[in-house]
């Protein structure tokens, strides 16, 4: 371990993640980044992050392979942390996959609960900064609460479990912008802490300090 580096995080190259943007996010957080879709990878890292920009269908395709190594780190109490698509692939379901003819394609079922488009009506994506109100404690939300993040998504995430939910942003609906499984080392964000200035490199922060300590 480098005397520098808080983490080592392997962030998961399936081919649908912005891996630039987050590596960099992250290495301004502390961490040293391995991107790489090897399980031995996720073993040897201190928390892993899964990234995700696209359809719910074609994330878990992409993931099938490693589906068994992120569920056994995570059932280990590895720290796991989905962004965006990443996120909504912890849940176990999406509407988005049905919509689109593709019938039930399972989540990774780390967090119950299904992933649900916004209502008619409301403009999709929802896209751009929006506010965000924590609603308990949890590490990756450490110093957060009232700040903005940046959002570019048109489905959300309803756990089954009201205590999932971290943190909530307003549109039109209040829905889940922070999730996190019970034992709290499952957590993800709706929106893109890569791509939200102070706050979402607070964020990151957050998440490479609990993966130091974990």
């Amino acid at each position: 371990m480098h005397t520098q580096v808080a983490a080592e995080v392997v962030l998961v190259d399936y081919g649908l993640g912005n891996l630039r943007s987050a590596t960099r996010g992250l290495e301004r957080a502390g961490a040293q980044v391995t991107i790489s879709d090897d399980p031995a990878d996720f073993d040897a890292a201190d928390g892993i992050v899964l990234p995700g920009v696209g359809a719910f269908s074609e994330g878990m395709e992409n993931a099938e392979p490693i589906r068994e190594a992120l569920v056994d780190a995570a059932n280990d109490g590895k720290p796991l942390f989905g962004i965006c698509l990443g996120m909504q692939m912890l849940l176990t379901s999406s509407e988005e996959a049905e919509r689109a003819g593709q019938g039930d394609v399972e989540g990774l079922d780390l967090i119950p609960g299904t992933n649900v488009r916004f209502a008619e009506g409301q403009k999709v994506p929802h896209m751009g900064w929006n506010e965000l109100h924590v609603q308990r404690d949890h590490p990756v939300v450490a110093g957060i609460d009232g700040d903005y993040a940046y959002f570019v998504h048109s489905y959300y995430a309803k756990p089954d479990d009201e205590h999932a939910v971290v943190a909530t942003t307003d549109y039109g609906v209040e829905f889940p912008a922070i999730v996190a499984n019970e034992a709290g080392n499952v957590f993800g964000t709706q929106f893109h802490p890569e791509k939200s200035g102070e706050t979402g490199l607070r964020i990151l922060q957050n998440f490479v300090d609990y993966c130091a300590d974990s």
